[in-house]
C-alpha cells in the first residue's frame, strides 16, 4: 500500500507517460482500485500543497496547526501570545508519535475520502474505490471471517499511516511554516522543503521523495532522475 502510494503520486504528477490523459487514467486505477481512494481528492489536496507549501490556511498538509501541534517558529509564538492552549504543546515531541503517524490514515483519511467523493459527486472515483473494497473483502473473508478481515484492513492502514506520515513530514515540517507572505514561487518552494540523505533504502522507502527540493522545483520530473 505504501509503495502504491508513491506510484500513484508519480501518475498524479504526470511524470510517467508523455501524454497527460494516460497518466490520469492510470492514476485513477492505482489510487482507486489498488488503494481505495479517489484521485480527485488527492489532486484537490496535493495541488494546493505544491502551490503554497507550508503556508498556513493554504497548504492542507499543515492544517493540524493549531489543534494538535504548534507548527513553525512564528505560528507557535503567536499561540503563546494569544494564550490559546489547545494541547500541552511543550510535550508535542512526545505525543506526536501517538497522534500523528498511527492515526492519520485509519482514523481520518479512511472516512474522509468517502465523504469527499459523495459530497463532490465524484461517482467514477467512488466506483474505483468500491472496487478496491469489494476485491479486498472477497479475497480475505473466506479465510479470516468478518472480524479477521476488518482487523487485517485496520492493521494495513495503521502500518501504512506510520510509513506515510514519516516520509511526508520529515522533508517539510522542519522547514519554515507561516502565513503566506506572497514570496516568489521559487523561494516559497525552497524554504518549505528539505532533502534526506540518499541511499538505496531511503530511495525505496520514500519513493525518492527524500529529494523533496528537486520534486517541488520539478514536479513532473520522473522520480529516478531527481538525484541527477
Amino acid at each position: 500500500q505504501a509503495q502504491a502510494g508513491w506510484l500513484q503520486h508519480d501518475f498524479g504528477h504526470l511524470s510517467v507517460f508523455s501524454k497527460s490523459r494516460w497518466n490520469h487514467w492510470v492514476h485513477k486505477f492505482v489510487i482507486g482500485h489498488l488503494k481505495g481512494a479517489p484521485a480527485s481528492w488527492w489532486n484537490h489536496l496535493h495541488f494546493q500543497h505544491h502551490a503554497k507549501p507550508n503556508c498556513f490556511r493554504k497548504d492542507p498538509d499543515v492544517n493540524m496547526h493549531p489543534l494538535f501541534f504548534a507548527l513553525g517558529k512564528t505560528l507557535s509564538v503567536e499561540l503563546g501570545v494569544q494564550k490559546k492552549k489547545f494541547m500541552p504543546y511543550n510535550h508535542q515531541h512526545k505525543y506526536f508519535f501517538i497522534i500523528g503517524p498511527p492515526a492519520l490514515v485509519p482514523l481520518y483519511f479512511q472516512w474522509y475520502i468517502f465523504y469527499f467523493a459523495v459530497q463532490r459527486k465524484q461517482w467514477v472515483d467512488l466506483a474505483w474505490m468500491l472496487s478496491f473494497y469489494i476485491r479486498f473483502y472477497l479475497t480475505y473473508l473466506p479465510f479470516l471471517g468478518v472480524k479477521g478481515t476488518l482487523g487485517l484492513h485496520l492493521l494495513v492502514r495503521f502500518i501504512e499511516s506510520n510509513w506515510f506520515v514519516w516520509v511526508t513530514q520529515m522533508n517539510h515540517i522542519p522547514m519554515h511554516i507561516d502565513y503566506d507572505k506572497n514570496v516568489d514561487w521559487f523561494s516559497t518552494q525552497l524554504q518549505a522543503t528539505c532533502n534526506v540523505r540518499q541511499s538505496l533504502f531511503n530511495d525505496w522507502f520514500s519513493g525518492h521523495l527524500n529529494f523533496q527540493i528537486e520534486h517541488h522545483l520539478f514536479p513532473t520530473m520522473p522520480r529516478h532522475n531527481y538525484w541527477k
